[in-house]
């Protein structure tokens, strides 16, 4: 009998905040108010274009989002995780987050947060909700600065389920005994390939979807 694993999508599944919210931190707290300054004017000219990006699909918008990296340091990256995580999205997990994650674990089940975030991002939500494992986005990294790339694979959209399917072989889970939480319509690829599909805190349209397919629906935004 395979052992069971449980993965969590992050942005509106476990927590209210989303990709732009801490890149705007990072944006903001450069290590001259000078500098702060030129990435936020950088980032706001760049508004128009990861507004189509956003229209086209997930992995596009993240490409894109991720390109307002480039330059900073590895040490100014590490050196804001902790600040960017307890100010930005440690106050935004969702009610009851933490016992869905624990039930999980209750049962048996491997938790794997499975995000468009970047990792080390993802790494402190992990430890925080006591999950057990990260897959999420990579920035590249060379001589010590973001060239604002991602290393492939990017975790988004069609390439979730994809990673997942993968995460399951390597890990002896049954995809059928797996469960898969989501919020977004994007993640539907993810959300089908395991046996138990949960939305969490969904749109009309994924809600919609949800009572056609019969997937239990949470709504943590509303009550824990």
């Amino acid at each position: 009998m395979s052992v069971a694993a449980s993965y969590f999508d992050v942005d509106g599944t476990l927590v209210r905040t989303n990709l732009v919210h801490p890149t705007v931190y990072y944006l903001l707290n450069q290590a001259t108010p000078l500098r702060s300054l030129a990435r936020l004017g950088g980032a706001i000219l760049r508004a128009p274009k990861l507004g189509l990006a956003e229209l086209r699909d997930r992995r596009t918008f993240n490409e894109e989002l991720f390109r307002l990296y480039e330059g900073m340091t590895e040490d100014r990256l590490t050196l804001l995780a902790d600040e960017a995580f307890d100010t930005v999205m440690k106050p935004a997990v969702y009610p009851g987050a933490r016992d869905l994650v624990a039930s999980c674990k209750a049962r048996g089940h491997e938790v794997v947060i499975l995000s468009g975030a970047l990792d080390f991002l993802a790494e402190r939500l992990r430890r925080h909700l006591g999950a057990d494992t990260v897959i999420a986005n990579r920035l590249e990294l060379r001589g010590g600065y973001a060239t604002g790339r991602l290393l492939p694979p990017v975790v988004a959209g069609p390439t979730k389920a994809l990673l997942l399917r993968e995460h399951a072989r390597a890990g002896g889970h049954g995809l059928d005994d797996c469960h898969a939480f989501s919020d977004s319509y994007s993640d539907v690829p993810m959300l089908s390939v395991v046996g138990h599909a949960t939305v969490v805190n969904p749109g009309g349209q994924l809600e919609r979807l949800a009572r056609a397919h019969h997937w239990p629906v949470l709504h943590l935004d509303r009550t824990p």
